[in-house]
C-alpha cells in the first residue's frame, strides 16, 4: 500500500492511498461524530446536518454547490452512522482541488437559511416514515433502542418527527461547534491524487478550525431487553442479539469470524440449515456491530406467521451448537472470505478512502492489509469457539420483533434456551 499520512498543526489527519493508474480520485472527510454524540434535545441533528451542508454556504448556493461539482463530471454524497458523519466525493485526477474546496466550503460556511432548513426537515420527516413503514429497517432501530435503552447510541440516527421539527439554525451551529473540530476529522482520499498538494490545500481550507475540545459521548452500557411491535404485516422481522466487542476489545476478530461461520453467506450454518433443510425463511444472517466501547452481536431473520414458533428455537439451537463444535474448516474459510473481501476493496478507490478514514478514526493509524489477515489468521477455532459461548450463554439477550408475532418467545424462554 502506498499509504501517507500527516496530522496539520489543527489536528486534522490528511490520509492518500495513491493509485496512479487511475483516471479519478474519491476523497472525503469523517468526523468522529454521529448520533452518539447528540444531546436529548439534538436527536437526529447529525443526520439533518449531514442534508443541510450541501444547501448553500457563504460563497456558493444550494444549485451552485451542485454545479461545481456536476460541471466536472463529479458527484458528492454524505452519511450519517451511531459513530461517524462522512462527506465525500469522486471526481477525475485534475479536479481533486475543486472536490477538497467544495468539501471544505460545506464544512465550515454552510449557511443554515431558515428557508432551507424548513424544506429539509420535511423531506426527513417523509424519510422517517419511509423507514417505519419498512420493517427490515424499523426492526433494527427497536433492537438497538432495546440493547441501549434510554442512551444516545440506542437511539435511531434519524430522530424523531418531534425532535426534528424543533432543530434551528442555531441548534445545528451549537451542534457542529461542538463537534466538528481538528482532532476529530479526517481527510482522505483514494485513486490518482497527489499527497503533498492534498496536505496544501487542507491546510489552507482549515486554518481557522478549532482543533479540539469536542466531549466524549456518553458511555454505552449495553442491558439488553425486548421490544415488540404486532403490526399487520405478512412477514414477521426479528433480531435475537447479544452485547458483542467493542473494536479494540479482546475477543474482537473472533466474533467478526463467529458471524460469518453463523451466518455469512450461503455456505453457512444459520443459512444452510433454516432456508435450505427446512425453509423457514428466506432471508438469514449474522451479524456483529462494534462501537468504540460496546456491540452487538445479533442474527437477523423474516418468516410467516406460522414458522414464528420453530424458527427461533432453531435459530438458538445453531448459536449454542457453535459454543460447543466451531471446526477448523470452517474458520479457514473465513479467512479466506476476508483476505479475498480486503483485496477486492483495495480495488475500489471509494472503499479504500473510507476504509483509511475510519481506520484512523477507530485505531488512530491506517491499518495494512497484511496485519489484519495476520490478526484473523491467528484466529482459532478454539477461540472462536470460547467467544461464542461468552456471548450467548454468558450475556442478556436482546430481542426485537415486528409483524404478526403473536408465536415469538419471550426474553426469558431464549435466555432458558441457550443456559440449559
Amino acid at each position: 500500500m502506498s499509504v501517507r499520512s500527516t496530522t496539520l498543526d489543527n489536528g486534522m489527519v490528511v490520509l492518500t492511498d495513491d493509485m496512479p493508474h487511475l483516471e479519478s480520485a474519491s476523497l472525503g472527510v469523517w468526523v468522529k461524530a454521529g448520533a452518539r454524540s447528540e444531546r436529548k434535545a439534538e436527536h437526529g441533528i447529525s443526520h439533518l446536518l449531514e442534508h443541510m451542508a450541501f444547501k448553500g454556504t457563504t460563497s456558493r448556493t444550494a444549485l451552485q454547490i451542485a454545479e461545481a461539482i456536476e460541471n466536472v463530471g463529479g458527484d458528492l454524497n454524505a452519511a450519517t452512522s451511531i459513530e461517524h458523519t462522512g462527506y465525500f466525493a469522486r471526481v477525475l485526477k485534475e479536479d481533486v482541488v475543486l472536490a477538497a474546496d467544495i468539501l471544505a466550503d460545506i464544512l465550515q460556511n454552510s449557511l443554515f437559511e431558515d428557508d432551507e432548513l424548513t424544506r429539509e426537515k420535511q423531506v426527513i420527516v417523509q424519510e422517517i416514515g419511509a423507514a417505519r413503514d419498512n420493517p427490515d429497517d424499523h426492526v433494527f432501530d427497536l433492537f438497538q433502542a432495546a440493547a441501549f435503552p434510554v442512551q444516545p447510541i440506542g437511539r435511531t440516527i434519524l430522530g424523531t418527527v418531534d425532535s426534528v421539527r424543533e432543530f434551528n439554525p442555531d441548534t445545528i451551529r451549537k451542534y457542529m461547534g461542538r463537534n466538528y473540530v481538528g482532532d476529530h476529522m479526517v481527510m482522505a482520499a483514494a485513486g490518482n491524487v497527489d499527497h503533498d498538494e492534498l496536505v496544501d490545500v487542507a491546510r489552507q481550507r482549515f486554518a481557522d478550525l478549532k482543533p479540539n475540545g469536542a466531549p466524549a459521548p456518553q458511555r454505552a452500557e449495553y442491558h439488553g431487553g425486548e421490544e415488540r411491535l404486532i403490526s399487520d404485516h405478512e412477514q414477521a422481522h426479528i433480531v435475537v442479539g447479544f452485547e458483542g466487542r467493542a473494536y479494540n476489545a479482546d475477543g474482537f476478530y473472533a466474533a467478526q469470524v463467529l458471524a460469518s461461520i453463523l451466518g455469512g453467506g450461503m455456505s453457512s450454518r444459520l443459512f444452510q440449515e433454516i432456508r435450505e433443510k427446512r425453509g423457514l425463511c428466506y432471508s438469514v444472517y449474522s451479524f456483529h456491530w462494534a462501537f468504540a466501547d460496546s456491540g452487538v452481536f445479533g442474527v437477523a431473520a423474516a418468516t410467516g406467521e406460522d414458522e414464528v414458533g420453530e424458527l427461533v428455537p432453531v435459530v438458538l439451537d445453531e448459536l449454542k451448537r457453535a459454543t460447543e463444535n466451531i471446526t477448523d474448516d470452517e474458520v479457514i474459510r473465513v479467512r479466506n472470505q476476508i483476505r479475498a473481501g480486503l483485496l477486492m476493496s483495495l480495488e475500489s478507490p471509494s472503499a479504500r478512502a473510507g476504509q483509511l478514514a475510519r481506520q484512523q478514526i477507530l485505531w488512530g493509524r491506517p491499518i495494512p492489509m497484511q496485519e489484519t489477515v495476520d490478526r484473523i489468521n491467528a484466529i482459532t477455532a478454539k477461540r472462536v469457539q470460547d467467544v461464542a459461548e461468552q456471548i450467548f450463554t454468558q450475556g442478556t439477550p436482546t430481542l426485537a420483533g415486528i409483524g404478526p408475532i403473536g408465536n415469538l418467545a419471550d426474553l426469558g424462554a431464549i435466555g432458558d434456551h441457550l443456559k440449559r
